[in-house]
């Protein structure tokens, strides 16, 4: 009952925010951190649960925010209009790429990924349909509640959260059905695994699957939050290691872990950025690499994993002071 009560005060607060923190800045830090929270946490699905650790999601992220924006681009259509079509090319792409390179493991399936990505950014950016190296913007026309285009933060924050909150039942129930017991299993042992029995390769394809089309969710409502999408903002490998980060910042593998990563990550960057305006331009990615030596030297596990053991020792001395 108790781990239920600090459940309840963890959503009734994160639904208090905007009005707590009502300042324009506030919100739209808030509803940064809970879009990257739906993103980091449908990498998870990959990365935490199955072992399998891509550098390449950009790639279903940029599918889905440039579904999303060429839908308003050339079409003068609502950006939702872009949302099926981003997250089917995001499901077919992770399946083309998905069943040769998730035969490689560590960092071979990691380069790849890389690989992958950096493929799909050369080409969009010689791409005139897509933009080029300018990037898409919404046409001159005025854009309405159906584009999704709010003057405030606050609906971006409670559409964000609707979505993050649907993300995590997912994800809750995938990692309670057979499926999540035989991602916890390939991530173990992979060998072990298949001897017993799992469909080791094509459970990791349908996680990929399923990681991609929500990753691609994501990159459909970044778009609609900023109305423009370029290589960089969309295909930038930094948006890749952003998102891991914050999954193993917060514990991979762990359901509430990215949305803990992300409510550290985010507001590190955007204050930094804040404070130093160009001069910290490049201290984003010293944050990143010193996070990333901190958590493989003395926490991989993420911050979640950390307060899990921590709790479990205090438990476990509680109960040897009880002991007769």
């Amino acid at each position: 009952m108790r781990r239920y009560l600090w459940l309840a005060i963890a959503v009734a607060l994160v639904i208090a925010y905007p009005w707590v923190f009502s300042t324009p800045f506030q919100q739209r830090l808030g509803a940064l951190v809970l879009l990257y929270a739906i993103a980091a946490s449908a990498w998870n699905i990959i990365g935490g649960y199955a072992g399998q650790v891509s550098v390449g999601h950009v790639v279903f992220f940029g599918c889905g925010a440039y579904a999303a924006m060429g839908a308003y681009a050339h079409y003068a259509l609502s950006p939702l209009v872009g949302i099926p079509a981003g997250l089917v090319a995001s499901v077919a792409i992770a399946a083309v790429i998905g069943v040769p390179t998730l035969r490689l493991s560590g960092h071979y399936f990691s380069m790849a990924t890389i690989a992958v990505a950096e493929l799909a950014r050369l080409i969009v950016t010689n791409t005139d349909y897509l933009g080029a190296a300018v990037g898409l913007s919404g046409p001159t026309v005025p854009r309405n509640v159906f584009d999704l285009s709010f003057i405030s933060a606050l609906p971006y924050y409670y559409l964000f959260l609707a979505i993050l909150a649907i993300t995590l039942l997912i994800t809750w129930w995938m990692a309670n059905s057979r499926m999540g017991f035989y991602l916890r299993a390939i991530k173990d042992s992979e060998r072990a695994a298949r001897s017993l029995g799992a469909p080791a390769s094509r459970t990791k394809l349908y996680a990929y699957m399923l990681s991609a089309g929500l990753t691609s969710v994501a990159g459909a409502l970044y778009a609609m939050m900023f109305g423009f999408v370029d290589p960089e903002s969309g295909l930038g490998i930094l948006i890749s290691v952003k998102i891991l980060i914050m999954a193993a910042l917060g514990g991979a593998g762990l359901l509430f872990g990215p949305l803990v990563g992300a409510a550290i990550l985010v507001p590190l960057e955007e204050i930094s950025n804040s404070l130093l305006g160009g001069k910290g331009a490049g201290l984003t990615f010293v944050v990143y690499g010193a996070i990333i030596v901190l958590i493989a030297r003395f926490q991989p596990g993420g911050i979640l994993a950390l307060i899990n053991r921590i709790r479990a020792k205090r438990k476990a001395v509680q109960g040897a002071a009880h002991a007769p």
